[in-house]
Formats: C-alpha cells, sequence, structure tokens
C-alpha cells in the first residue's frame, strides 16, 4: 500500500475535484460520510453521548459533516469549535452553514481553559482539531484539551491523523490525542509507524473516500507498507523438478564463546525459510555443538581453538553469506573480518556484531560488495550513522548511507523499515513478542536463506522481515508475547509461508 507524503495528499485532493470537476467541498461531504457511516455501523443507533471536537481547517470541517450526520441520526452530540485562530478555511465555513440548518444546537465556542467542557468515560470523543497539516505545538490550552481527553479513558476516534502529531515532522514538546482508533484518509501516514509518534496509536484502519484512481495508480511514493497483498507479490514458488543445489547455499558466519545459539538460530532461520544447503563457520567449540543441535546443517571451524574467530577461511562457494551473530568485538576478530571483507565479492548479509566491528571501524565499510544488506537495531544504527534528533531525521540520514555505501539498510524496530535508493519500505508484522534475544539472528539466517533462493536483495530483506513479523504474529496465537522465544519464530516460519495464500474463514 502506498503511504502518500502530506503534499501528495494534498495532490490527490486536487486531482479528484479536477477529474470528477467537483468543489473541493464535496470531497469534505465524502470524508465525513464515510467516516460517520463506520461509527454509525458499532453504534446502531445506541445513544451513547458523542463529543466531537473541531479545529478551524478543513480537519474541523470534516468533524461539523460528522456532527451533522449524528444530528440527522438523533445522537445525542455536542460539538465544540476549538477557537485557536480566528482564521476559518472556506470549507469549514460551509460545513458549519450546512450544520446550522439541522440543529438549534449550534457549535459550542472554546477560546480558553476555562471553556473546556467536561469529558466522561461513556462519551465517544471525535477529535477533528488538526488535520495533517500541522507542523508546530497546538496552544498550550489546546494541549490541555488533549490531556483532558487522554486522562478521561473516553473511547476516542481521530479523523485522518490524532490532533498534535505532525505526519512529515516531530512537533517536540507537544501534547498529542492518544486515540482509541484513527481513521485515516486513503492510506496510513508514515508517522503511524515510528517509534516517537507511533506510540500515540493504538489502532488505525483506512477509510477510501474514492480519491482519483489514476492519481493513486500512477504516484510514486517514497514510502510503501508491505502487508499480505505486497509479500504475496514476492514469493517465488518452487518447481517440480528441482533440488536442493536449486536454493543456493548459505554460509552463515557466526559464534563464539558463550554466543554459539546465536549462530544456532541465524542458521535456523536460513534452513526455515528455504535455503537449498546451510553452513555455519564458527569457533572450534562452537563446532559440536551445531552439530548436535543443528544436524540439517553443515559446520565448518577456524583452525584455532580460541574463544573468538581467528580467521575466515573457507573451501567453498556459497551462493551468499550471513556475517555477525554472535561474532563478538575481539580486536583479532575484527582483523579477521577485515581481511575477509577485502577479498570477498560473494552478496553478503551483515548483523549484530560484524555491524558493531563496521561502526569501530568505517572504513570497512567500502570493502561492501554492492547491495549487501545490513540489518542494525536502533542502538547498532546509531553507532553506524549517528545520533539523530526525531525519527525523521533518522531516515534521512539512513538514506544517506544507504546511497553512499550502495546497501540495503533494514532499520529493526516495531515497524521495520527497509531503507534503498531513496524508498522506505515499512513493515506492517510483529509484535512485541518479537522484543526478545536472538529474534534478530533468525532474522538475519532468513534474509540469507531467501537471498540463497534467488531473491535479490532488496526483495529478500524485505519478504525476510515480512515473514519474521507473520512467523510471530501467527506463534502468539500459541502463547504469550511474554512466552515467544528466537526459536519458535523458526518454528512457524513455515505457516508463515502458508498463510501468504490462505483465504480467510467463510462466516456461517
Amino acid at each position: 500500500m502506498k503511504i502518500l507524503s502530506k503534499e501528495q495528499v494534498y495532490q490527490a485532493d486536487k486531482a479528484t475535484e479536477n477529474a470528477e470537476n467537483i468543489p473541493s467541498y464535496n470531497l469534505m461531504e465524502r470524508a465525513g460520510g464515510y467516516a460517520f457511516e463506520f461509527m454509525h455501523q458499532r453504534l446502531q443507533g445506541q445513544p451513547v453521548p458523542v463529543k466531537i471536537f473541531c479545529g478551524i481547517g478543513n480537519n474541523g470541517g470534516d468533524g461539523l459533516v460528522i456532527a451533522r450526520y449524528f444530528v440527522e441520526h438523533q445522537y445525542p452530540v455536542d460539538v465544540y469549535v476549538v477557537n485557536y485562530s480566528d482564521n476559518r478555511s472556506k470549507d469549514f465555513l460551509l460545513a458549519l452553514e450546512e450544520l446550522k440548518k439541522v440543529t438549534r444546537k449550534w457549535p459550542q465556542v472554546l477560546k480558553s481553559e476555562d471553556d473546556l467542557p467536561q469529558i466522561n468515560r461513556e462519551d465517544l470523543v471525535v477529535d477533528c482539531i488538526f488535520g495533517i497539516g500541522i507542523n508546530r505545538p497546538a496552544p498550550k490550552w489546546v494541549q490541555q484539551l488533549f490531556v483532558n481527553i487522554n486522562q478521561s479513558g473516553a473511547y476516542t476516534v481521530a479523523i485522518d491523523v490524532p490532533s498534535g502529531m505532525g505526519v512529515d515532522v516531530y512537533i517536540k514538546d507537544s501534547e498529542v490525542i492518544k486515540p482509541t482508533i484513527v481513521l485515516s484518509f486513503q492510506t496510513p501516514k508514515l508517522a503511524f509507524f515510528l517509534p516517537q509518534s507511533g506510540k500515540y496509536i493504538n489502532n488505525w484502519t483506512v477509510l477510501d473516500i474514492g480519491l482519483d484512481r489514476n492519481f493513486m495508480n500512477s504516484v510514486q511514493t517514497q514510502a510503501q507498507l508491505i502487508d499480505k497483498a505486497e509479500a504475496q507479490q514476492m514469493y517465488k514458488p518452487r518447481t517440480k523438478f528441482s533440488h536442493k543445489g536449486t536454493y543456493g547455499h548459505a554460509l552463515l558466519i557466526a559464534g563464539s564463546y558463550g554466543k554459539t545459539g546465536a549462530a544456532v538460530l541465524s542458521c535456523k532461520g536460513a534452513l526455515s525459510s528455504g535455503a537449498g544447503l546451510v553452513t555455519a563457520y564458527t569457533t572450534q567449540q562452537g563446532l559440536p555443538i551445531l552439530q548436535s543441535s543443528l544436524p540439517e546443517a553443515m559446520v565448518l571451524a577456524d583452525r584455532y581453538n580460541g574463544k573468538y574467530l581467528e580467521e575466515i577461511q573457507f573451501d567453498l562457494a556459497p551462493t551468499v553469506i550471513g556475517v555477525g551473530p554472535g561474532l563478538g568485538t575481539e580486536k583479532i576478530t575484527q582483523q579477521a573480518l577485515k581481511t575477509f571483507l577485502k577479498a570477498n565479492k560473494i552478496p553478503l548479509v551483515v548483523d549484530a556484531d560484524a555491524l558493531n566491528i563496521l561502526s569501530e571501524n568505517q572504513e570497512f565499510l567500502e570493502f561492501l560488495p554492492k547491495y549487501s544488506v545490513l540489518t542494525p537495531h536502533p542502538k547498532e544504527l546509531e553507532r553506524l550513522i549517528g545520533t539523530w534528533e526525531d525519527d525523521f531525521e533518522k531516515l534521512k540520514k539512513a538514506e544517506a548511507f544507504s546511497k553512499k555505501y550502495n546497501c540495503v539498510l533494514v532499520l529493526k524496530d516495531a515497524h521495520t523499515i527497509t531503507v534503498f535508493d531513496g524508498k522506505y519500505y515499512v513493515n506492517n508484522t510483529g509484535n512485541p513478542g518479537l522484543a526478545t534475544g536472538g529474534s534478530g539472528d533468525v532474522l538475519t539466517g532468513i534474509i540469507t536463506g531467501l537471498m540463497a533462493q534467488g531473491y535479490d536483495a532488496l526483495t529478500a530483506a524485505i519478504f525476510g522481515v515480512y515473514l519474521h513479523g507473520k512467523a510471530a504474529d501467527i506463534a502468539i496465537n500459541h502463547t504469550a508475547y511474554e512466552g515467544l522465544t528466537a526459536s519458535m519464530i523458526t518454528e512457524f516460519l513455515g505457516q508463515a509461508y502458508l498463510d501468504l495464500f490462505a483465504q480467510p474463514e467463510q462466516k456461517q
């Protein structure tokens, strides 16, 4: 699903008005009508007290349209205009006139903290104060209204975006409404998936308000949401007359004293994702552990008997190499990695301690093969690209890093974002159960296994992240978040593949 920027949303509105030869107010009517129908279908006429808070721009106009529909369907509704400015948009004023035609109970104007109404837990609150145009903190008294709504415990529906949240800029030191659900018009917003702003959102859904299809089909967005429909298009079915050699040879360089489990998990990830052959390259002490715990994998070891890898030399020709899980950052290992990188021409997936070594020795980055996949968690990313002021700056710095080193950058988080060639691919699977040791090692193995099978680096990263999260989503049907372990991700990876083409159960 395309994620439109703020400017592209405005362009889509204008393209729709031109294509349908309609005034902009008609789009406001359409958006407000769809939002009302969403709520009406769930309320079914129950006399729930409705409080609608409207700003004085077009988002507020949407709220006035919604209010009119609530009045016409005889819901008990109170409408408040949050008067943070004396300027009203043209369409807001049109919506206000239409509302006045159906009720004598005109909106109450709020001008200061003294005007703020009581909000009760049993209320339905509809937030239409600010839309996508906000780029600075709201006045303090308006922020107090946000606090009151959040503290009320009322079921809160935010229209398009939660008030106080910037969709393309992080607004520092500002309160944000924490809605129960966001009804986002046409597409979700990138801010929904970033840690600083996404933490305010419990749930969201997209309302298709019929924006011009020609525009929507042709527009090139920087960000794209990856869900089941997108993942289906990436999948490569197996052919009948194939064998283990058809699906490549994945080599995982991983493990050190006390961290051989990381090598086991990454190899399990590669095997469970479908690699034809998997070999682990590890320390001498790790060899018996891997051989006994993972009979499907082959194992090579360096010639030394140390706790850490002291050389990386092997006499085989793998399709792809994953390096880093549990590797350690000892000086001898750093030197071994440098020697290996300088000589290597095979595609790479780089994770964990290999990333930490790269961040300590940034000149090593020049040795990475083209289209290497790097999979940092937030702290590893910070060591690589430096600190950032907010999530939008983080994405820009990650984008610049990806371009500089011509690599695929997988930013692991609640919504992992894969960055390449100026594009952001936002994953929509996974859950808090993945916040457990070893889950990143499994992801390294999955991406490596996919590349072994012939998936290009970008597709392997995007698809691997999706499968990793989907396996965890399926697994938590059998355990709580707290009970999910990294090994379980590999156990449910096959079901994640099956889910790609599973049909929803028919309702009786």
